[in-house]
């Protein structure tokens, strides 16, 4: 299994609970250990990076799903 994969469920978790109606894309590797996810809704797109550590570290870390609730809570604002 996938490292990053506890990661990208906790993170797929959180859009959903923030709005059901994005749809995400994430990378199945990093490049330069750095995430770079596509954010859509509608007609609309955003891209966010998040760092690898911090996709590592988001199923098991408050502090982190924090950081990242927070980061996608102003970008979906925008979306």
């Amino acid at each position: 299994m996938d490292e990053l994969e506890g990661g990208k469920q906790k993170f797929l978790e959180i859009v959903n609970t923030l709005d059901a109606s994005v749809e995400v894309v994430i990378p199945t590797t990093p490049s330069r250990s750095v995430l770079l996810i596509s954010l859509t809704k509608g007609s609309n797109r955003k891209f966010i990076t998040i760092h690898e550590d911090d996709m590592l570290d988001l199923p098991e870390e408050s502090g982190v799903q924090t950081k990242i609730t927070t980061l996608l809570q102003e970008t979906l604002e925008t979306l």
